[in-house]
């Protein structure tokens, strides 16, 4: 059997080389959103409580400008409801659900690529695969099929599966993570949005003016 190559993306054949590209498409795509969900994760239940702390002194600009600091979109939807704090409980409600809209779309923007790649990856490798086999049957027509063309073209096929099921597999736990984090950052929206609208609508309207 002949010594195998160095290069594994020489001996994989041109899907091989997408493959390649692929994992690297994956990889920036899952850097980026996996810093950009991590700055917009925040500690919600501490930053509700500051927020309170800061509107029971009445302090509504202040309350504004922690928002306003603060990243991610906890902070805007509650920055959507205090804008709107001297509004009726209904207004309130529509302002912070038109907030939430707004930044969902920002949340989940690009995983849907990661999710391409994780179901397109094994069929990329299943292409080269098959043109590893049909490199191998040409060298059987055409009575040329010595044992280096045949394991040439046997280890073009197998490349190409290992390749693709490699990069499927991390672009699914890629996948689930993301969509977790997205999750998770949703359901903090949902809590924190509950928690102000009820505080604007109960202690805070029941006290005097806002400074």
């Amino acid at each position: 059997m002949p010594a195998l190559e160095p290069n594994l993306l020489t001996q994989g054949g041109p899907m091989m080389w997408v493959l390649f590209a692929l994992g690297i498409v994956l990889i920036v795509i899952f850097t980026e959103r996996a810093l950009y969900l991590h700055r917009g994760q925040i500690r919600s239940t501490a930053f509700i409580s500051g927020i309170k702390n800061i509107l029971a002194k009445r302090r509504l600009v202040e309350a504004l400008t922690v928002c306003e600091e603060t990243p991610g979109p906890v902070a805007a939807v509650v920055k959507a409801a205090l804008l709107h704090a001297d509004e009726d409980a209904e207004a309130i409600r529509f302002h912070v659900q038109e907030a939430a809209v707004v930044e969902l779309p920002a949340l989940e923007r690009r995983i849907g690529a990661i999710g391409a790649i994780a179901q397109v990856a094994p069929l990329v490798g299943l292409l080269g695969t098959v043109l590893g086999m049909i490199t191998t049957y040409a060298a059987f027509q055409h009575d040329f099929a010595t044992a280096s063309a045949l394991a040439r073209g046997m280890w073009r096929a197998l490349l190409c599966t290992a390749g693709g099921l490699m990069l499927a597999i991390p672009a699914h736990l890629a996948l689930h993570f993301l969509n977790g984090r997205v999750r998770a950052i949703v359901r903090d929206m949902e809590w924190s949005g509950n928690e102000i609208m009820k505080y604007l609508n109960t202690e805070y309207r029941a006290s005097g003016p806002a400074k």
